[in-house]
Parts: structure tokens; C-alpha cells; sequence
């Protein structure tokens, strides 16, 4: 957590500890972070006006018409950068985007995710997230050569990139981030970092602060980290299971002691809302032509839209409850990568689970059995359907999508679409080098 809540309190630090720089940061459209800097000459008009800046050549965000955009730091997010030098420090603040008017600009995705966190809250609730983020370490960012061997849960000799791990935690510690615990996942060169579960908007902007440590800690190390969903032929592609609940105050708003699954009836709704919805949100929770290589039977990422307790095949699980343990309730969202928009991607997940709660919608019975085992008519029987195969299948369903257009809100929407349409057009007409090499020697 921050030290700092208010503007006076980062005035007090960035003096008392003599920080040279502060950055502002923020993401495109796409999820890619933004970064300026300021000196703290600059911070207390920053602090209370914010800072204008040329948003034309931010992907997703205004036309060069008009293109000016003001960060407004937001205090509570202020925190050092634990690989900058420690005598000459420096601190970064996520920001919110505004119109030079100070009004919010709906094209800044924190603010999208801040918009349906309110409606949320006008209900009494508050948002929990808890995402486990896989990831790779390679040699570079050139090919995917990876830099050890080890597999599932696997120790030293094995897991040769484990202190690569250890250095990301006590880093992410630093800056007041609270991590679970960490492992070799069953890739070579796979890892995952899980964070605590934590508040809606402070996960994301955690998420993103994840992200970023974990590949400056790499590139300091000589290696390169990435968040890329399916690097290797072969092998498991990188998911972010997010696992996700509801509290009123105190209590966990999933929780019903009485329920033979210990699931209250607004949880059940919301689990019926994000399978309802799955499809027409993947675009945003898995946006990369790349991410739906990691979504094919046989790599253990969801493929069919449907839940379990134990079932680790579908798309969403409900970890078994343990007695005492009514707090830690909740469900597993498995389909999403690390690669996603975290702050687009928790918003529609929200939005999808709301909808099924405000409209009641109806949760069938839990799947069991391995899905991948059953043949299509026992899934057509029991009501189990995919999830897109493609990011073209993904655009099909997202652009009839009024939940999605309705939570992005128009600007979004139509930019993430165009977008999308560019990079799969530039996919499909590329020639690939199994093309190549399986095409040019026979025909």
C-alpha cells in the first residue's frame, strides 16, 4: 500500500527523500503502459491541475484534432521504483485521463473500469481480485529460447530462473505489493507470480505494476520476461485465472452457508453471467491473435464455456470452501491472459457477472467430467459451448454486443474494433514460415 493518500502527503515524501523524478503513468487502449516524467519543480501544479500532454499518438485515444489530453495523478498510487537508485529516487503515480476541460476522457480504460466500480459501489459492493499472471523468460525478446528446463511446482536444479522470481517478489514488497506465493509453472521457462487478492481498481493498476517488474527485474538480469500468451509450439500457453468476489462491507456477497456448493444465489447469477458473456468479452480479456493458440484442447487453458468445483477443464471453477474460510469464497475466471487491458478486462468481467445478477440469470449444474473427453453430442447435450477459436470469431461476437458496447462505452469499443480488424487482416494475408516450409517444397 501507499504511504501517501493526498496530494500534501506526496509533496512531503518526494521533499523529505530527495526524489529526482516522478513518472506519470497510464495505458493505451491496448494495455501498453505510458510513461512521462516529471521533477518535482513540476509536482504541486501536477498534483492539483494535472499535466498536459498529446494524447494523438496514444493508441486508442484522440485524433490529432484534438489531441490534447491532461494526467491528473491520482496520490493514492504513489510509490518508488525499487530498480531506480536509492540515493537519487524515483516514484511514479498511475493517473486518470481528462478532457482539457477536466472532465473524464472516455477513452482512458482506468476510467472505464472506475465507472462500473461505482455503480457497483452504489449497490453496496465491493470488488475483489485475486489474478495469478503467467509468464516466460527467454534470452531475448528476438526468439523464444527459453533459460531452463523445469516443469509443474519444480525446485533447483530444475528451476535454474527461480532467483529471477525472488528478486520480482522482494521488489514488488518494496512497493507495498502483497504476493501470495510464486512457483515454476509446467512449461520450460514458465513461471507465475499470484498476487493477494485485493480492491477492484488497486489490483489493476497492481497488475500492471506486476507486469513491468517483472520484466525490468529480467532485463537487469541479462534475460527478457514476457507476457505473451502462447510462445512456444508445444507447449502450455501463459492464462491469468482471476479469481474474483463480491462483499457487502464486511461480508462475502458469494457466500451461503446453507447452499450444498456454499454459493449464494447472487454468486451463482454472476458465474451464469460470465458463461452467458464469455464470448462476447473475449475480444477484450483475450485481444491478441496470439491468444487463441494458448486456447486449443490439450494445454489445459478453457476452451468450453462451463464450471466446476474441482474440474480444472472448464472455464470457471469455484475453489472448495473450508470451514471458517467464508471470506475466501469465490470464483475462477481461467480463460483470460496476462496479455489482456486489466483494467478493460476486469471491467467486462464485472459487467458480465452483474448482468447475470441483475437479470437473474440461471446457473446449470456443475461439470465434472473431463470435458475434453466428451465427444460434441455429449456437449451439445449438456449444454457446453466454446469459446471463440479465433480473434476473428471474437470480433464477429463482440461487435453485436450491447453489454460490451454499454461497459466500454462507444469510444472504446469502436477504437478496440478497429484495431483488432487491422491486426487480424495483417495476420491472415502473412506468410508464415510452416507455410513456408510445409507449401513451397510440394506445390
Amino acid at each position: 500500500m501507499s504511504e501517501a493518500k493526498t496530494p500534501k502527503d506526496v509533496i512531503k515524501i518526494v521533499k523529505e527523500r530527495n526524489v529526482s523524478f516522478i513518472q506519470f503513468w497510464f495505458t493505451d487502449v491496448l494495455g501498453i503502459l505510458k510513461s512521462f516524467s516529471i521533477t518535482p519543480s513540476e509536482l504541486e501544479e501536477a498534483l492539483s491541475e494535472g499535466m498536459g500532454f498529446d494524447g494523438s499518438s496514444v493508441e486508442g485515444f484522440a485524433r490529432i484534432e484534438e489531441s490534447d489530453m491532461i494526467a491528473k495523478p491520482d496520490p493514492a498510487t504513489f510509490q518508488f521504483l525499487p530498480w531506480r537508485p536509492k540515493d537519487r529516487p524515483v516514484a511514479r503515480m498511475f493517473c486518470d485521463i481528462l478532457e482539457p476541460d477536466g472532465t473524464p476522457y472516455v477513452g482512458d480504460p482506468r476510467y472505464v473500469f472506475k465507472r462500473i466500480l461505482a455503480k457497483v459501489a452504489e449497490q453496496g459492493y465491493t470488488y475483489y481480485l485475486g489474478p495469478e499472471l503467467e509468464y516466460f523468460y527467454f534470452e531475448n525478446n528476438e526468439t523464444p529460447k527459453i533459460i531452463d528446463k523445469g516443469g509443474y511446482f519444480d525446485a533447483p536444479p530444475l528451476d535454474t530462473a527461480g532467483h529471477l522470481r525472488r528478486d520480482t517478489i522482494f521488489a514488488l514488497q518494496e512497493m507495498g505489493i502483497q504476493v501470495e506465493y510464486s512457483h515454476h509453472e509446467v512449461a520450460p521457462s514458465q513461471h507465475e507470480i499470484d498476487l493477494r487478492y485485493d480492491e477492484g481498481l488497486r489490483m489493476a493498476d497492481t497488475a500492471l505494476t506486476m507486469r513491468i517488474t517483472v520484466k525490468e527485474i529480467a532485463r537487469q538480469n541479462g534475460v527478457y520476461a514476457t507476457f505473451m500468451p502462447k510462445p512456444l509450439f508445444g507447449e502450455n500457453g501463459s492464462g491469468m485465472h482471476t479469481h474474483q468476489s463480491l462483499f457487502k462491507g464486511d461480508a462475502n456477497a458469494f457466500y451461503d452457508a446453507s447452499d450444498q456448493y456454499h454459493l449464494s444465489a447472487m454468486a451463482k447469477s454472476y458465474i451464469a453471467g460470465i458463461m452467458a458473456h464469455a464470448r462476447e468479452m473475449a475480444l477484450v480479456t483475450n485481444q491478441w491473435v496470439n491468444s487463441y493458440k494458448r486456447l486449443v484442447p490439450g494445454y489445459e487453458a478453457p476452451v468450453y464455456v462451463a464450471w466446476a468445483r474441482r474440474n480444472r477443464s472448464t472455464m470457471v471453477r469455484v475453489p472448495m470452501y473450508k470451514p471458517g474460510k467464508e471470506k475466501a469464497t469465490r470464483i475462477e475466471f481461467r480463460s483470460p491472459d496476462p496479455a489482456c487491458n486489466p483494467y478493460l478486462a476486469f471491467a467486462v468481467m464485472l459487467a458480465a457477472g452483474m448482468k447475470g445478477v441483475e437479470e437473474n440469470y440461471q446457473l446449470p449444474e456443475p461439470i465434472e467430467e473431463d470435458i475434453y473427453e466428451m465427444d460434441e453430442i455429449a456437449r451439445e447435450r449438456a449444454g457446453i459451448t466454446s469459446l471463440p477459436g479465433s480473434l476473428y470469431e471474437a470480433l464477429q461476437e463482440m461487435e453485436k454486443s450491447e453489454l460490451m458496447r454499454e461497459t466500454l462505452g462507444d469510444h472504446i469499443f469502436n477504437k478496440l474494433i478497429a484495431n483488432k480488424k487491422i491486426e487480424w487482416d495483417r495476420y491472415r494475408t502473412h506468410v508464415s514460415e510452416f507455410e513456408i516450409s510445409n507449401y513451397l517444397p510440394i506445390l
